[in-house]
């Protein structure tokens, strides 16, 4: 009485075959694999390593003097 058998588990997954409905089981299965392997993907690329800056002498030339005319300053503008 204390352990489930096989019968027990059979009539589970009846029930359980026919609230849901082989369609419905086979769209929540397919959902929850792609969930853990996004989930595997987003741990390896989160563990991976960085890769080092480029040297600053490979960052864009920008001039060093004064900011660029294309820049606007959101804070001034709101403010004038």
């Amino acid at each position: 009485m204390g352990s489930i058998s096989i019968w027990h588990w059979l009539i589970v997954l009846l029930i359980v075959v026919l609230v849901f409905g082989t369609k419905k089981l086979k769209n929540m299965g397919s959902d929850l694999g792609g969930a853990v392997k996004g989930f595997k993907d987003g741990m390896r690329d989160g563990s991976a390593p960085d890769e080092p800056a480029p040297p600053a002498s490979q960052v864009a030339n920008k001039p060093s003097g004064g900011a660029d005319k294309t820049t606007i300053d959101v804070e001034a503008r709101n403010k004038s």
